[in-house]
């Protein structure tokens, strides 16, 4: 089958099963959603929203950029935030809606919109976990523009970006960066965390690559 230019491989009994990174490679972001559903929201988030706890302040507007199936929003709701999510494909939503209490729901807004058109409200948090790198290059300074200027001064930005050493890096329409670039970008704030990921999959995975990645949380100075 195939999705966009990429050929996603047929289910085969012989081969390894299909994961979401396998999904994710192919833009299959239906089969990417249902995937991961259910799975705990992302270490950034977690290592963001605790240093906001630590600062006494849970109660703020959170950007979920490419929300995806909504673990993180999710999480974000939890901890008492109202949350923005943002996702270029509606069936994200469809995974989303359901999940959310009904005691919550009237603090989430969901905007269907791509990496090129999302508009960013000035907003305590913006968060994008692995989702920057599947912004196409060409829209990537202007968007990145947008979340730095959207995000108040002390809040805050968690999210990944993938090294200019991993393996999708020559994919069309990926944006991976240097840790120079990395830090550059990440130049208007004061970084909490940034924990760098190189590794390799291992032989049971079906397509397995070199993975390079730039896992950050980082307070607007």
């Amino acid at each position: 089958m195939c999705y966009g230019n990429v050929h996603m491989p047929e289910d085969d009994d012989n081969l390894p099963p299909l994961r979401a990174q396998d999904y994710s490679e192919a833009n299959d972001w239906p089969g990417y959603f249902a995937a991961v559903v259910g799975k705990e929201p992302r270490e950034t988030l977690i290592a963001a929203l605790d240093a906001f706890a630590r600062e006494g302040f849970t109660d703020g507007l959170a950007v979920d950029i490419a929300a995806g199936e909504g673990r993180d929003t999710l999480a974000l709701l939890g901890r008492g935030w109202r949350v923005m999510a943002m996702d270029g494909h509606p069936e994200a939503f469809t995974h989303l809606w359901p999940r959310v209490p009904d005691t919550l729901k009237r603090r989430l807004r969901t905007i269907e919109a791509d990496f090129a058109e999302m508009k960013i409200e000035h907003c305590d948090f913006v968060n994008a976990s692995f989702a920057l790198p599947f912004c196409e290059p060409r829209h990537f300074p202007a968007l990145w523009s947008r979340i730095v200027e959207a995000i108040r001064p002390g809040g805050r930005f968690a999210g990944q970006f993938f090294g200019d050493r991993d393996d999708w890096a020559s994919m069309p329409g990926r944006t991976h960066h240097s840790r120079d670039q990395v830090l550059q970008l990440l130049e208007s704030f004061e970084i909490e965390l940034m924990r760098e990921e190189e590794r390799d999959d291992t032989p049971e995975v079906r397509k397995p690559k070199h993975w390079q990645i730039f896992h950050i949380a980082a307070r607007k100075r």
